[in-house]
């Protein structure tokens, strides 16, 4: 695997995790109703979520990989579509951010546990997961290597993301609720999302 896959594969990962999805709007709602302690619980979940949901879809990528060099290529450009769309999606999405705070005491294991059903058991994660990683890989790495080196990264780069939501929501509750606010970062998003779905592409062509 070249260095630019991983960049690649890096710099999509941030804009992907950055933008507000279900399992954003658990974290921000529960640190705006109980505050910065439910930051490391809800990471924690996050995390073992995403490692759940990324095991599941590199079994389904491997035996593509395996089966047709052919399929794989089609599951990329598909991949690439995908990203445009959510793109484009969001883009049109504005001010709207749905995150009512839970006000109820939970604990530290059940918010994980939440955290945890939420990423994990979403079927989107793992359809994602099978769309998203392809594009990134190298036909010619060993796919095993690659891929614990992308898990590392996506599961580092998720709990940050996740904590610093819960930490920024916990004080900042104006500017979470703010639509002016979200439909900038859903647009700076957007656009983000439309070009990594275009680089993906870009970057595969060059490898090829």
């Amino acid at each position: 695997m070249s260095v630019e896959h991983w960049l690649a594969f890096t710099a999509a990962t941030m804009v992907l995790l950055v933008i507000p999805g279900p399992t954003i709007l658990l974290v921000v709602s529960y640190a705006l109703g109980q505050g910065w302690r439910t930051a490391f619980p809800m990471a924690v979940g996050v995390a073992l979520g995403d490692f759940t949901a990324m095991t599941l879809s590199m079994l389904g990528v491997g035996a593509l990989l395996a089966a047709s060099a052919t399929v794989f290529t089609v599951l990329k450009w598909i991949g690439a579509a995908y990203l445009v769309w959510l793109g484009v999606k969001l883009w049109r999405a504005g001010g709207a951010l749905d995150a009512e705070p839970r006000t109820e005491r939970v604990s530290a294991a059940r918010m994980t546990g939440h955290a945890w059903l939420v990423t994990a058991l979403n079927p989107k994660s793992i359809t994602f997961f099978v769309a998203f990683l392809p594009q990134f890989l190298d036909a010619r790495g060993d796919f095993w290597t690659q891929m614990l080196i992308f898990e590392a990264t996506f599961l580092t780069l998720a709990f940050a993301n996740a904590f610093t939501y819960a930490l920024v929501a916990s004080r900042a509750r104006a500017v979470v609720r703010d639509a002016r606010a979200i439909r900038l970062v859903n647009r700076v998003g957007g656009g983000l999302l439309i070009g990594a779905g275009v680089a993906a592409v870009a970057v595969g062509r060059g490898q090829g």
